[in-house]
């Protein structure tokens, strides 16, 4: 009998328990309804949310979702009432930094991806078109503090501020995809890998088009979201030269981050395998190929190295694009003559490849350095000097071999002024007095 009492009580209390709780949420629902906020509504609203809170051990997954929802509302809400102010008149830039801080920002990620999730399983869409407006409303704000972030090198809040821009709108993955390149660069390797994890989850491979045109006022490219955008601005006749450039797979580069991170932690085994996992899911996608073939280079596996290498040529032997990537991976791990071959290739298949000729030039100028280090090191005997003669012939030979090179890639892109830079140079070097002055009067202009 005692029992039966006990349980009768503890069922009475939970149940008074949970009619507070819903009182409680229908004085925030109300709250939150108005129009116009006074101070003494803000103070209503935190003490109904304060004993709503009390309640959420026990309480029931919708009214979890919708305490939390309004919990995320309060400081909304009073940024609202403090913008409203005539004396505030002016400092809304102000009040909205100081409200939208990186924290306040991913709770409210957070509980608006929890929300939007709950209500579209539950059927029931109660404060979905409002997250959708909130959400419309802020991502350009929100976008402005990424950049400014990322131009303070502040890389973990800019990622992190990202991240919740991904979950306000997870139908822009690219998003998340920039948030894991900030976290990689402020060293965040954990929420890189927690990232990085759920790109590739979704398979998400960035593949698109980009639609440019050539501003008349600025004389540069410009990008457009769509084809119609593009075409629009063609017919006011203020853009010129309408193009388009395909986006290639990101998502070697995102396998070949994991498998980077995961080397980094000591978990080389799981690099590896998350790289032969990634090669399966996507057979034709020869970008994590390549990364794979990268992990093995960088495990100084060479022979691993070429199998794959050789794997990839085989399945595209006339993709510039990758052809000219090989080019670049074995430029950076410093194997020059193979470098030059895939350069060459690539042109080859296309005599207009620009970038393949601009890392020729470089390819060949970066023998440079070494002869110059050794001339600085020279004295003035004549044995030193018989050396710097010698010197000085390898480096007329290096400065004529890019020569040809950077001539081409100026004739394809005169616009390039790193390439007019180098070019005139090379000109000055080997005096050729005329074309370094005719060169030197073009940039000018």
């Amino acid at each position: 009998m005692k029992n039966k009492f006990a349980i009768l009580v503890s069922a009475i209390l939970l149940s008074a328990g949970t009619y507070a709780q819903k009182d409680e949420l229908k004085a925030l629902k109300k709250i939150y309804d108005k129009e116009n906020l006074k101070d003494g509504d803000l103070t209503e609203y935190k003490t109904a949310l304060s004993k709503a809170e009390a309640y959420l051990a026990t309480a029931s997954e919708t009214d979890r979702i919708y305490i939390n929802y309004f919990k995320s509302q309060a400081p909304l809400l009073e940024l609202n009432m403090q913008m409203q102010k005539p004396e505030n008149k002016g400092k809304e830039q102000m009040l909205i930094m100081k409200a939208m801080n990186t924290k306040t920002i991913a709770d409210l990620a957070v509980t608006y991806s929890n929300t939007l999730d709950f209500e579209k399983k539950s059927g029931k869409q109660v404060y979905t078109s409002d997250i959708k407006e909130d959400v419309t409303t802020m991502s350009p704000m929100l976008m402005s503090y990424v950049i400014a972030l990322g131009n303070q090198k502040n890389y973990k809040e800019a990622a992190n501020v990202l991240n919740s821009i991904y979950l306000l709108d997870k139908s822009k993955p690219e998003n998340l995809y920039y948030a894991a390149n900030y976290a990689v660069s402020a060293l965040d390797y954990d929420n890189a890998l927690q990232y990085y994890d759920t790109l590739k989850k979704m398979n998400y491979s960035g593949e698109g088009i980009t639609y440019l045109a050539k501003s008349i006022a600025s004389d540069k490219d410009e990008t457009f979201p769509t084809k119609a955008e593009r075409d629009k601005m063609v017919s006011f006749k203020t853009h010129v030269s309408p193009r388009e450039e395909k986006i290639p797979s990101r998502r070697g580069e995102i396998y070949k981050n994991i498998a980077l991170i995961l080397v980094e932690k000591g978990r080389i085994e799981e690099a590896k395998t998350a790289l032969s996992d990634a090669k399966k899911e996507n057979p034709d996608d020869t970008s994590i190929l390549l990364s794979e073939a990268d992990l093995y280079l960088s495990l100084k596996d060479t022979e691993t190295y070429k199998k794959l290498i050789a794997q990839v040529v085989e399945k595209n032997p006339n993709d510039v694009d990758m052809i000219y990537n090989l080019g670049v991976l074995e430029m950076q791990n410093e194997s020059l003559a193979e470098a030059e071959k895939y350069f060459k290739r690539a042109i080859a298949i296309n005599p207009n490849y620009n970038n393949a000729y601009i890392n020729l030039s470089a390819l060949k100028l970066k023998a440079d350095k070494k002869l110059v280090d050794e001339i600085n090191s020279l004295g003035t005997s004549e044995k030193d000097n018989k050396r710097y003669a010698a010197l000085k012939k390898e480096r007329d030979l290096v400065f004529r071999s890019a020569l040809p090179y950077l001539e081409k890639a100026h004739e394809l892109d005169s616009k390039n002024e790193d390439v007019a830079a180098n070019l005139m140079s090379v000109y000055n070097y080997l005096e050729m007095k005329d074309k370094y002055q005719a060169l030197k009067a073009a940039s000018k202009k």
